[in-house]
């Protein structure tokens, strides 16, 4: 009996194994992967590099404004002032030099008007600093115009004792007054 009971436990036992064995096990589907609102999105494109800046040349500072143009021409040197003896409309030997390097500036920039300044010291009366002062303006024009800039850019314009840019009652600061002054003041077309 002992027997038949271990028989029975033996087949009983290997009815349950047995089958387990010899069965396949069912195939899963490897896990897939849980899509969150990130992963379903495409990936965003790379942002574009910034192009480097193309090089350029340095802005002409005669193109500008004409204020700036000025401040620009007289922090260089160009187109100084020209200075008179008192009560002289006369040129000096170093008003000609000015002038003359004022000119070759005017022909080499040709599309620029300019106006000619005339000033005098305080002393004397209004009436006549006007006068002296447009005589003034008229001679470096005309000295301008004979070294080869055209007349039609040019205007004249007196301002007597009116502007002075030194206020000091003594001869330094007088003779510093007397003079011609040029600005530009705008541009013509050369069609």
């Amino acid at each position: 009996m002992q027997r038949k009971s271990l028989s029975l436990v033996m087949v009983g036992v290997s009815l349950i194994l047995l089958p387990g064995c010899h069965r396949k096990k069912p195939t899963t589907a490897p896990d897939a992967p849980v899509l969150t609102e990130a992963a379903a999105m495409p990936a965003p494109a790379p942002e574009p590099r910034p192009m480097p800046p193309a090089p350029t040349t340095p802005a002409d500072p005669l193109d500008g404004d004409l204020a700036s143009v000025n401040e620009y021409v007289r922090s260089q040197g160009l187109l100084d002032d020209v200075f008179y003896q008192y009560d002289s409309s006369d040129l000096t030997e170093a008003a000609r030099q000015r002038l003359a390097a004022n000119a070759q500036f005017f022909n080499r920039y040709p599309t620029f008007e300019v106006l000619i300044e005339g000033h005098c010291d305080e002393r004397g009366t209004p009436e006549y600093n006007l006068a002296l002062g447009e005589r003034r303006a008229s001679s470096a024009r005309g000295y301008l115009a004979s070294l080869g800039v055209d007349g039609s850019r040019l205007r004249t314009i007196t301002y007597g004792e009116e502007r002075p840019v030194c206020t000091e009652n003594e001869e330094g600061c007088w003779s510093r007054n007397r003079r011609g002054h040029f600005l530009i003041t705008g541009r013509r077309s050369l069609d």
